[in-house]
């Protein structure tokens, strides 16, 4: 769990801004390659025109393409709550992988989503499928899966809050993760705090081109001029960032 006190206020504050710009702050602290991190193409939102989640990871493994010998979609649902309350601090984010590889039926419904919301859970990942998808959104739970399916089939967690890999991405419990309509990313714990407090100053940053080349009349030799102010910045903000999250 968090141990900076300020951490319920970093995540406030990246509620506030868009995944790509999450992602590219992060790239200005070097931290982990470029090419990694964010999940991949076959993780797409179920509802773009939800706002912004952050939060942490709970996870848990899935399957629906074979019976099991005993139980039902639901009958592990009690138990994994209570474990997500027991180990993860909100607000949490439910992350399940489907260990059926090709997704056999959905991995989540109104059900399962309301339960996650009234115990303070803000979204689901999957890398399995969804249904319910209009009483889902409804409720402003925000959704990411890889498909839709309309039945649950034998549908059941198999283990909860361990370490599980959705698009491409290895996820741990107690991750923090930023998703919006563009799709869905890690952020290292050491620069949570750092990459929250960089995002208004990255955007700025990038207001030196967008504001000159919006303002019309655009030389390439201003353009040059705008970008290199942009990136001077850019070179600035890790360190600003870093004094100010002391």
């Amino acid at each position: 769990m968090p141990e900076d006190p300020n951490s319920l206020e970093y995540l406030s504050l990246l509620r506030r801004f868009d995944t790509p710009t999450v992602c590219n702050v992060i790239e200005l602290f070097d931290v982990r390659p470029r090419n990694a991190g964010f999940m991949d193409q076959r993780i797409k939102a179920c509802f773009p025109r939800l706002r912004p989640i952050v939060g942490y990871a709970t996870t848990a493994t899935f399957r629906s393409a074979r019976k099991a010998e005993k139980g039902d979609v639901y009958s592990g649902l009690v138990e994994q709550v209570r474990r997500m309350l027991a180990e993860i601090e909100a607000p949490r984010i439910v992350v399940f992988q489907d260990l059926d590889g090709e997704p056999a039926a959905a991995t989540f419904g109104e059900v399962m989503c309301s339960v996650y919301q009234a115990f303070g859970c803000v979204g689901l990942v999957t890398s399995g499928a969804a249904r319910d998808l209009e009483q889902v959104e409804r409720l402003g739970f925000a959704c990411f899966a890889s498909s839709t399916i309309a039945s649950h089939g034998y549908a059941r967690t198999i283990d909860v809050n361990v370490p599980v890999e959705v698009g491409g991405v290895a996820i741990r419990p107690g991750d923090v993760i930023h998703a919006d309509a563009n799709g869905v990313t890690t952020i290292p714990r050491e620069i949570v705090g750092e990459v929250a407090l960089a995002c208004q100053e990255f955007m700025d940053a990038e207001a030196l081109i967008l504001d000159y080349v919006r303002a019309g009349g655009a030389t390439l030799e201003g353009l040059k001029q705008a970008q290199d102010a942009c990136h001077r910045r850019f070179r600035e903000i890790p360190a600003e960032a870093r004094e100010r999250s002391r």
